[in-house]
């Protein structure tokens, strides 16, 4: 197993060396849009950003919302994050019950600070979703999200995502998920895409997702991601991932630790990114889980 896992950490960090020498730090900006695609879990920074198909998080709601039926459980996750480099940071408190009925659902809110000086935005974002299973292997599910933002850059609108998983297999799952459906004509709603896939073998697991913008710049922008997870003594989850951003044309990596318990734990990251304002992330996470 370890001879394996050092395989993979080594081929992703040679792919994140190859991209920054191709690339260069900060050839190109992110758009506004970006900025709120990208708040997620300690968990999930520590995988590279690739989660979307795992459905072990409260957040799942805001990823690909089919993922809150993927196992029965209640979830309460409260999650703060800071980048001391771009001075951005924000907080997230989200609740998920799948073991109530078979309809699961779950609310998300997330504040977040944007920008320094007289560029600084206020925004508030909150996510009501909830998905079914249509069978053992397929779940449907659906999001409403309002966005409330001040400052710097306004926005107050309204829209929904929509995604599918199928898990063919309790430890594997392939999903879609299209965001951002309603066109609020808002630079910070713009429409994506996403497709992902995972593996839960155990006490590994394995990640990737990729992001497709079809519109913002007039053009196809894509952003991969990939992640792993691996449980030491059935308590200490490792975590290393990799993105590579079709926006900025440049690497990020991301790293983290946790802790479990018998009713939830906590989740510590740390993001690089080797493009654009070249931020540097902190994340921590504490989780409550009940079977």
């Amino acid at each position: 197993m370890w001879p394996r896992l050092t395989f993979l950490l080594a081929l992703s960090l040679s792919l994140l060396a190859h991209a920054q020498e191709q690339a260069g730090p900060g050839t190109s900006r992110e758009p506004k849009a970006e900025d709120l695609r990208s708040m997620l879990s300690a968990r999930a920074y520590g995988m590279g950003g690739a989660w979307r198909a795992l459905g072990v998080g409260a957040e799942s709601g805001t990823g690909n919302p089919a993922a809150l039926a993927a196992f029965p459980t209640y979830r309460i996750e409260m999650t703060g994050a800071w980048d001391w480099v771009g001075k951005d940071a924000f907080g997230m408190v989200s609740l998920a019950d799948s073991s109530t009925s078979a309809l699961a659902a779950g609310v998300s809110y997330q504040l977040i600070s944007l920008g320094k000086g007289p560029q600084r935005a206020t925004a508030h974002l909150n996510t009501v979703a909830a998905a079914v299973p249509i069978s053992s292997a397929f779940l449907l599910g659906v999001s409403t999200r309002y966005l409330v933002m001040r400052g710097a850059r306004q926005a107050n609108a309204i829209t929904g995502d929509a995604g599918i998983l199928f898990r063919p297999a309790p430890a594997f799952a392939l999903g879609i998920s299209a965001h951002n459906l309603i066109d609020t004509r808002n630079p910070e709603l713009t429409r994506y895409f996403t497709a992902h896939a995972g593996v839960l073998a155990g006490l590994l697991s394995v990640a990737a997702d990729v992001r497709a913008d079809f519109t913002t710049n007039n053009r196809t922008t894509l952003t991969y991601s990939g992640g792993l997870e691996y449980i030491l003594g059935q308590s200490f989850p490792v975590r290393a991932g990799y993105t590579w951003n079709g926006f900025t044309r440049a690497s990020e990596l991301g790293v983290g630790i946790g802790l479990l318990t018998p009713g939830g734990g906590l989740d510590l990251s740390y993001s690089y990114d080797f493009g654009g304002e070249g931020g540097r992330m902190l994340a921590l996470t504490f989780k409550v889980q009940v079977r």
